[in-house]
């Protein structure tokens, strides 16, 4: 066996374990911002040091070949959590990782994530090539690797069983206090077991709202409640649609001018935020027919196995509803395959039966899709005498360039070609096409018996994409810095003809409200419990945030709170004007309240899913 003595400093393993900490601790730097040499050391080192250490003694013919390769993957790793973290802001899991190769959301989207100073991550895999070459020659062996591997596993060990001794609420902040891996292996083990942390109490609906600083009324004591019973329900799920851009102008044309008037035959909510998590548009869905909180680190479709779920489909079809989805994208994206026959739709058409033309993107144009559900209606209707079609957009999706053709406005020359730019001509188009669709609803002599719900999914402008420029702007547009406010609040438009004449509210929602505000609107009760609430009805609110704020943030009516995360402390905003506040008056009690929300809405998926 070979024995590194003091003066063999110049030891391949001693040299290949120095530039791998050097690796490490510059991922580090870059992804959390920590410099901590001891705690870089101690808690992330030891882990990949260990599985270098076990390289060297297992490949003991094509050992040089083997480091190498494992260079080459944390490159590789490392780049990819680099640019997820710029464009997400949060860390991805192991699960997130493995499905890289379908975030459309982030692809489009790589030369804007990207800077050269991030290759230096794959500079060890060059410098590896003559170290190969010399050592080589020397016949160096590897033996003594053991007694590094037996070190570096004892010190992982223990901080891996320091790490399983925390609760994992935000997997961002956890990873950078217990290391990656560990981070990785505790998010494994609490999604094996379902759900982590969550409550198996029954809660009561006045309970429930309580929590939110409500008195609680049965839903048919709602003066909504009914209102717009027995008509046809269209629910278009906006890509990416933000609500600063209703009613706004640039260089005098509105960026919205079908939505803006369409706001005259509807009740318009302008306070409402996303709630999303890893599964983004999916997990808007999810929210929008489930009225439960997304999983938050995993998309919440991986936790369905084909098993059907109470869902606002299966409700409407008991009253007598047909229900049709639409969305122009591949079936298997996010495992739509699995979530449509699970909530309960008739018809189901994806990029399988939507023409592929007028291609922008990712898919079909937006016009493509909305004049294939005018031909797939009037079908439907000599089937049902009510019908329910659920329409997702596509075209408005990062990166947001459009085809010349396509740009209905004429912006300023400092927006061309810029970030924000190409967002608002992707909004018009969009817009363009709702505007379209709404005329044909008209055409049909429908238009007057339905309820029409529009919302955003998702903020599109966020992250590494949006520049400097870009926040210029912005600014100029809406008169003040683009705020979290401005990033998260969604625009949601309930559009009944006859009987809304453009009020609004500005109380706090969330796209958990949705659906129970929608019931109560046609008078019908869910067969089991949501926790979202009928926004014409309740004024406060209490909002959990898993995935792009860390984990245990919340909104409340007059805060937001952003809870710590890798790279800030924990922060508390006036949520009228998003100025810091140190006001932590009863901050404990809407922390404790909102996870505990959060944690039985897990509960109710949880048993929804295994029975």
């Amino acid at each position: 066996m070979s024995k590194i003595s003091s003066s063999s400093f110049l030891h391949p393993i001693v040299l290949l374990l120095v530039v791998l900490f050097i690796k490490i601790y510059a991922f580090q730097v870059v992804v959390f911002e920590n410099t901590s040499f001891f705690h870089v050391l101690l808690v992330e080192f030891p882990m990949w040091a260990l599985v270098l250490s076990a390289l060297m003694l297992f490949f003991k013919k094509r050992t040089w070949l083997a480091i190498w390769v494992y260079s080459l993957i944390l490159s590789v790793l490392f780049i990819v959590v680099v640019y997820y973290t710029r464009y997400f802001s949060t860390v991805p899991s192991y699960y997130d990782v493995k499905q890289i190769y379908q975030s459309n959301s982030v692809g489009g989207t790589v030369a804007l994530l990207g800077s050269p100073y991030d290759f230096l991550f794959f500079l060890d895999t060059v410098l590896i090539v003559p170290l190969m070459w010399f050592f080589k020659k020397k016949s160096t062996s590897f033996a003594s690797a053991k007694r590094y591997a037996v070190g570096f596993g004892c010190i992982g060990l223990v901080m891996t069983v320091i790490a399983f001794r925390y609760p994992l609420i935000d997997v961002s902040y956890f990873a950078k206090k217990h290391g990656y891996i560990q981070s990785q292996f505790v998010q494994a083990y609490e999604n094996s077991l379902g759900t982590a942390f969550a409550s198996q109490e029954y809660m009561s609906e006045k309970e429930l709202e309580s929590l939110k600083g409500n008195t609680y009324v049965p839903a048919a004591q709602h003066s909504t409640f009914g209102l717009a019973k027995n008509r046809h329900v269209f629910i278009i799920q906006v890509e990416s649609l933000q609500e600063f851009t209703i009613n706004q102008k640039i260089n005098g044309q509105e960026i919205t001018p079908n939505l803006n008037a369409l706001l005259k035959e509807s009740t318009y909510f302008d306070n409402v935020y996303q709630q999303i998590g890893a599964g983004n548009t999916s997990d808007a869905e999810w929210l929008m027919h489930t009225s439960l909180y997304p999983e938050g680190m995993d998309p919440t479709v991986n936790t369905l196995e084909g098993e059907e779920i109470p869902s606002l489909v299966w409700t409407l079809k008991k009253n007598g509803y047909g229900a049709a989805t639409y969305h122009a994208d591949d079936i298997t994206y996010w495992s739509r395959d699995k979530l449509y026959p699970a909530l309960g739709f008739d018809y189901i058409y994806t990029s399988n039966e939507i023409p592929n033309e007028k291609e922008i993107g990712f898919g079909p144009a937006d016009e493509v899709l909305f004049n294939f559900v005018d031909e797939q209606l009037p079908k439907q209707l000599k089937t049902h005498e009510k019908m329910y079609s659920n329409i997702i957009t596509l075209t408005s999706h990062t990166p947001f360039e459009m085809p010349e053709e396509y740009e209905f406005l004429d912006l300023p020359e400092n927006y061309k070609e810029t970030y924000v730019g190409n967002y608002f001509q992707s909004v018009r188009y969009t817009d363009e096409q709702i505007g379209l669709f709404i005329k044909q609803l008209k055409k049909l002599g429908i238009y007057d018996e339905s309820v029409i719900l529009i919302y955003g999914d998702h903020s599109g402008l966020h992250g590494a994409p949006v520049t400097e420029k870009d926040k210029t702007l912005l600014k100029e547009v809406l008169g003040h810095e683009y705020t979290m406010q401005d990033r998260f609040v969604v625009p949601v438009l309930f559009t009944v003809p006859g009987l809304f004449t453009g009020e609004k509210y500005s109380h706090l929602g969330g796209q958990i409200d949705l659906m129970p505000t929608l019931l109560n609107l046609l008078g019908i009760e869910h067969d089991t419990q949501m926790m979202g609430h009928n926004l014409f009805h309740y004024k406060k609110n209490l909002l959990g945030m898993r995935y792009y704020l860390p984990g245990g943030s919340f909104i409340s009516d007059k805060t937001i709170y952003t809870a710590p995360s890798a790279k800030l402390p924990a922060s508390i905003y006036n949520q009228k004007n998003m100025k810091k506040t140190k006001n932590t008056n009863g901050l404990q009690k809407r922390i404790d309240n909102s996870l505990t929300i959060m944690e039985y809405s897990d509960y109710i998926r949880k048993d929804q899913t295994e029975d």
